[in-house]
């Protein structure tokens, strides 16, 4: 190689060097300032995931030093894993990125549930808004009140992926409860499951959190349009007293500790967090601004107008628990996978989901 050439390449490769050096060696105030963050959300519009995300992205950007624009958009599909593939392979990895997924994303990874390309561990978890339960929900006019009527009567339940809550919760309930829900998966949203309840083309929702039906559809509460068959957490929730747990439904001790791994998802909530790759300083500045966030009184006074609940968790504590999910012993990874295997879901014709 020709001298004047070689020194050509060398200059090249010390401007690159040099460029890169001063990107990584820039404060997050610095890379942020003037940025635009997208705030990915694995639900479509209308339901509970929409709105908590939508709400709380209207105020962390005044927390994030640089103070950066934060830009909800949806990316539904497949129970959240369309948008947390996205964010593992595509999406930058430098921070510009936070997307909320569904709570059950480490137990997809966990039952190596079919199209998963993540591996969570390896996203920075930054926090959950809130640890509140799931429920699954029958329409008023089903007359079913009970979780032993819903083993009587056949009802269509709606869901959105194949391995979402909303298909897993009534699918366990029909192997080892012996309910006969008819499960219909394939709605983009839980909006979009709540229209077709109202119109009557469903009997039931397979899963919505206690916090959202409070928030999205307290007029359906009010009017007791719903009948809530059980709930999926920890423990009761306080204005739920009389509704059974899932735990508590369990007719052997493997049943319970299946039951105890779903709930356990319950402790996702509705998370925050960003991809693989993001240097450390910036982890911290989005951990620290989600936290001065759900206590700012700006975002507070929004959520209390709608009747949104918040019970925060940390983002260290959020990563923990995922990857105790991902790591839990074979043999009770085999008794869950028992207990979910598909039988009775039917995919939403197509025009329907806009597909």
């Amino acid at each position: 190689m020709k001298a004047h050439k070689l020194s050509a390449f060398v200059a090249v490769g010390l401007l690159v060097y040099s460029l890169v050096g001063t990107a990584q060696a820039q404060s997050p105030a610095e890379f942020y300032a003037g940025k635009r963050i997208n705030v990915v959300i694995g639900y479509g519009a209308g339901g509970g995931y929409d709105q908590y995300a939508r709400v709380f992205a209207r105020h962390m950007g005044d927390y994030i030093p640089g103070k950066p624009t934060l830009v909800p958009q949806g990316m539904p599909g497949a129970g959240s894993r369309k948008a947390a593939n996205w964010l593992y392979n595509v999406a930058p990895k430098d921070g510009t990125t936070l997307a909320m997924l569904g709570q059950n994303t480490a137990t997809d990874q966990a039952l190596k549930a079919e199209g998963v390309q993540f591996d969570v561990r390896k996203f920075f978890w930054i926090g959950n808004m809130v640890v509140v339960n799931n429920t699954l929900a029958v329409w008023h006019t089903s007359g079913v009140k009970t979780i032993e009527e819903a083993t009587k009567k056949a009802l269509s339940i709606g869901g959105t992926g194949a391995a979402s809550p909303s298909v897993i919760y009534p699918q366990v309930a029909n192997n080892l409860l012996g309910t006969k829900f008819k499960i219909i998966s394939g709605y983009p949203g839980g909006g979009d499951v709540n229209l077709a309840m109202e119109r009557g083309e469903l009997d039931g929702r397979g899963s919505n959190s206690w916090a959202s039906w409070k928030s999205t559809k307290a007029d359906w509460l009010k009017e007791k349009k719903v009948n809530i068959l059980f709930q999926v957490g920890p423990k009761r929730e306080e204005d739920l007293p009389d509704v059974p747990l899932l735990t508590e439904l369990a007719k052997t001790p493997e049943q319970k500790r299946v039951f105890e791994v779903l709930s356990a998802d319950v402790s996702v909530g509705r998370p925050f967090l960003t991809t693989p790759g993001v240097p450390a300083d910036r982890v911290a500045a989005l951990r620290k601004a989600f936290d001065d966030t759900i206590k700012g009184k700006p975002f507070l006074a929004d959520a209390e107008k709608l009747k949104m609940d918040i019970a925060p968790m940390s983002g260290v504590e959020l990563q923990k628990l995922v990857s105790n999910t991902v790591e839990m012993p074979d043999s009770i990874i085999a008794l869950v996978k028992e207990a979910i295997e598909i039988k009775d879901v039917q995919e939403l014709p197509a025009q329907k989901t806009g597909k």
